[in-house]
């Protein structure tokens, strides 16, 4: 077990699933079980999946002055969210609405409610950090005061990257530079994606980089093994809803990560979470437990323990 310190975007999300994208208007649509609302956000979705395997988690995050709590502290699930340092300091409630298709598209409507001029308190900060095996965080601008609380205690950066794009780098730079971990998604990327990641890599000394590439997989960078390589999805779930893969994929390959300190075993471990999880509605439903992930992982790869996974 490992302990984390996860900082970023607390959100209300819609998820919406549709025949296809972009959607053609009709006036009125009517189909059972097809929106669903629950929590979610990059940190909050990241806090419950480290959770779930057994990490112990703080999360710092804001929420609307007016938000029941109780909705967020995760009720009806098997684990429960600590909203102790989730500060209500946003007018309201940032909210996200996900459209998606049965090819794994997605469109995505975001109204975070003006958390980019919010401040956190960082006054009740380092006693968690200091307690902490690793940082994660959001690129948020609430964030940014993180960084160099966790590098005064000289605690390994985690960051997810929300939608970057070349023209936006320099906004992200003090994140980038920080983090020996970086996850990004290719949803905005124009750059052979091999090229990219050793860009990061090259650029900002990056030791682990993570490239999600939704249903084509992903790409692994790690520089201490010399890999830059492209792994495929596995299928362990049918597809039913992708949004909020990248946290849970993210999440996962931190648990093992620290826990093994195998980049390729973690990733295997990773993919597999991630995937059980699309055949879930919901971005912080349907995760493996750590024994379910060692079946699926010997009944893929014939591979029963993490530290030997070739």
């Amino acid at each position: 077990m490992s302990t984390f310190v996860v900082a970023g975007i607390t959100q209300l999300e819609t998820i919406v699933n549709v025949e296809h994208l972009p959607v053609e208007y009709v006036p009125m649509s009517s189909t059972p079980f097809s929106i669903n609302i629950a929590p979610g956000g990059d940190a909050y979705n990241e806090t419950v999946a480290l959770t779930w395997l057994g990490d112990e988690v703080r999360l710092l995050s804001v929420v609307g002055r007016d938000t029941d709590m109780k909705l967020l502290s995760n009720p009806g699930h098997k684990v429960k969210i600590e909203t102790d340092l989730m500060l209500p300091l946003a007018d309201d409630m940032p909210m996200q609405v996900i459209l998606c298709d049965k090819e794994r598209n997605q469109q995505i409507f975001e109204d975070i409610k003006g958390l980019r001029d919010i401040t956190y308190d960082m006054a009740m900060v380092p006693p968690h950090i200091a307690h902490s095996d690793m940082v994660v965080l959001s690129n948020a601008n609430f964030c940014r005061p993180f960084i160099k609380a966790a590098q005064r205690f000289n605690k390994p950066i985690a960051v997810n990257i929300h939608e970057f794009r070349r023209e936006k780098e320099q906004y992200n730079e003090d994140f980038l530079s920080a983090a020996s971990v970086l996850y990004f998604s290719d949803d905005t990327l124009t750059e052979d994606p091999f090229d990219f990641v050793k860009s990061i890599a090259d650029k900002y000394n990056t030791d682990i980089i993570i490239l999600g590439q939704g249903a084509k997989g992903l790409v692994l960078y790690d520089r201490k093994r010399n890999i830059n390589v492209h792994y495929n999805t596995v299928k362990t779930n049918e597809v039913v809803n992708t949004a909020g893969a990248g946290n849970a994929l993210l999440a996962c390959f931190l648990h093992f990560y620290l826990e093994t300190g195998d980049s390729t075993a973690a990733i295997k471990d990773a993919l597999l979470f991630a995937s059980y999880k699309i055949g879930y509605v919901g971005t912080s439903n349907g995760f493996l437990t750590v024994e379910q992930l060692e079946q699926w992982r010997n009944l893929i790869w014939g591979i029963k323990a993490p530290g030997n996974i070739q």
